[in-house]
């Protein structure tokens, strides 16, 4: 089995409703258990055009799915619950998204892990640094931004 972590975002609908769905059909995946889950935390959207605040969450997982198995499953929960990709970085009723692949690296037209844009991603930061402190740590440590680290530690613990 190896360790994945997944980013969960919403701000269509019912949000949380949306979250907690999502991570209900994620331990339902084949060869797949949740063996973590972070505080849902409430956002501002990054990017795209103006939309509501948005609700992320961090899941970890553990799957013998590869890593292009879990992304199929994963856009499947997304069309389940609605999710209709019209605009980039647009609203969204579910978003679900594979952070991290135990150490693997990819880079696909269709699939990059890790993913690109984590350390500039509170949303991502925080909740992740909630249930993976360590891998967080790491990230900043690797850019020698430690106040990033610090950051998402005060947040969580103000957000809590």
């Amino acid at each position: 089995m190896v360790t994945s972590y997944i980013g969960l975002g919403s701000n269509l609908g019912d949000r949380e409703k949306n979250i907690n769905s999502a991570i209900e059909r994620l331990k339902h995946l084949k060869d797949t258990r949740v063996s973590g889950v972070s505080s849902i935390i409430e956002t501002k959207p990054v990017g795209g055009p103006p939309q509501e605040k948005f609700l992320n969450a961090v899941v970890k997982i553990q799957t013998k799915l590869s890593p292009k198995q879990l992304l199929r499953e994963l856009q499947d929960i997304e069309l389940q619950l609605g999710r209709i990709r019209s605009v980039k970085n647009g609203p969204r009723t579910i978003d679900l998204d594979i952070l991290f692949y135990g150490n693997k690296r990819i880079k696909e037209k269709d699939l990059i892990i890790p993913h690109p844009r984590i350390k500039e991603r509170d949303f991502v930061l925080i909740p992740l640094g909630e249930i993976a402190p360590q891998i967080v740590k790491r990230l900043s440590n690797e850019d020698n931004k430690k106040d990033k680290y610090s950051k998402a530690v005060n947040k969580k613990s103000k957000a809590g």
